[in-house]
C-alpha cells in the first residue's frame, strides 16, 4: 500500500524549472566576475538600448512605457544571446556581453524578428502584404509578442520564435511552389499580386489527372467543363498524370507537392466524384472550395 505521505506527494504539481531570460541569468554572474568595469559598462549600454526601444516602440514619457521598454530590451538581448550561443552556458553569455556588447546581442535578436516578419504568415498573400506601413506594424507586433520578457519570470521567447520560424518557412515553401506554378501556367504566366497559394496547388493537382504534364494554375468554368468531359471520356491514369506534373516541377518544390498529392489522392471530392454521375454544377461548386479566388468567373 502507498503511504499517505507518498500519495500526497504524488498529487503535488511537478516543479517548474526556472528559465529566466538569458540576459538576467548572465547578469547574476556579475557579482563574481573579476572584470571591474564589466558591470557599469553593461548597465550603461542596456540603459541606452532601453531608451531607444522606449522612443520607438513604447512610450518614453510614461513609467509604464519605460517598463515595457525594459522588458522588450531584456527579451531581445536574450533572444540574440540564445541564437548566438545555443546551448552554451550563462558564463558564455556574460563573456559575450562583455566582449561584444549588449548592443551586438540586441541587434542580433532584432534581425531575427525582422527576418521573421518578412516571411508570409499564411498562404493567402495580398498586395497589402508588401505595404511599408503594414510591414512596419507586423514587425512591431512580432517584436512585442516574442521579446516581452519580465526579468523576474520564466521566458520562452526563443522557443516561440523557433516555432513561428518553422511555421512561416513551411508557408513560404507553399507560396514558392504556387508562384512557380503560376509562372509556368500553360495558358500563360499569371502575374496578379493577390495569391491563394493553396488554391493554385489544388488546381494544378486536380487538372494533372488529365495527363500530359500540363500545368493549370488558374481556370474558369468553361475550361473546367472541357476538362471534366475529357477525363470522363478518356479515363486517364491519375497516377501517371501526377507523375508527369512532378516531372515538370523542380526538385526544391517536391516536398510540398508530394505532401499535397498524398492529401488529394484520398481526400479531394472533385477527384473522387469526377468519374461519377455528379453534375457539372456540383463539381464546379466543389472546385470552388479548393481553388477559391484562383477561379476566373467566365460565366455562371
Amino acid at each position: 500500500m502507498m503511504s499517505a505521505d507518498i500519495r500526497a506527494a504524488a498529487m503535488l504539481p511537478a516543479l517548474v524549472a526556472e528559465n529566466l531570460p538569458r540576459l538576467v541569468r548572465a547578469i547574476r554572474l556579475l557579482a563574481l566576475d573579476p572584470r571591474p568595469d564589466a558591470g557599469p559598462a553593461l548597465a550603461d549600454e542596456l540603459a541606452g538600448i532601453t531608451a531607444m526601444v522606449a522612443g520607438k516602440f513604447t512610450n518614453d514619457r510614461t513609467a509604464e512605457g519605460m517598463q515595457r521598454a525594459v522588458f522588450l530590451t531584456v527579451g531581445c538581448v536574450s533572444l540574440g544571446l540564445e541564437h548566438a550561443l545555443m546551448h552554451e552556458g550563462d558564463q558564455a553569455a556574460l563573456d559575450f556581453l562583455v566582449e561584444y556588447g549588449a548592443e551586438h546581442a540586441f541587434q542580433a535578436g532584432f534581425r531575427l524578428i525582422r527576418d521573421l516578419s518578412q516571411l508570409p504568415e499564411d498562404s493567402l498573400v495580398g498586395e497589402y502584404d508588401q505595404d511599408p506601413v503594414y510591414l512596419a506594424r507586423r514587425l512591431r507586433d512580432l517584436f512585442i509578442d516574442i521579446c516581452n520578457a519580465d526579468p523576474n519570470k520564466n521566458w520562452n521567447g526563443h522557443e516561440r520564435y523557433a516555432v513561428q520560424l518553422k511555421q512561416r518557412k513551411d508557408v513560404q515553401a507553399i507560396v514558392r511552389l504556387a508562384n512557380w506554378l503560376r509562372r509556368h501556367n500553360d495558358a500563360g504566366p499569371i502575374n496578379d499580386q493577390d495569391l491563394n497559394a493553396e488554391g493554385v496547388i489544388a488546381l494544378a493537382i486536380i487538372f494533372a489527372i488529365e495527363g500530359g504534364g500540363k500545368i493549370v494554375a488558374r481556370t474558369g468554368q468553361k475550361d473546367f467543363e472541357r476538362f471534366v468531359k475529357a477525363v470522363r471520356k478518356n479515363r486517364p491514369d491519375f497516377e501517371a498524370g501526377w507523375a508527369a506534373l512532378s516531372a515538370r516541377v523542380p526538385l526544391q518544390h517536391h516536398a510540398v507537392l508530394e505532401e499535397r498529392l498524398a492529401a488529394y489522392r484520398n481526400g479531394c471530392s472533385v477527384i473522387e466524384k469526377i468519374l461519377t454521375r455528379a453534375s457539372m454544377k456540383t463539381l464546379f461548386q466543389e472546385l470552388e472550395n479548393y481553388a477559391g479566388s484562383e477561379l476566373d468567373a467566365d460565366y455562371s
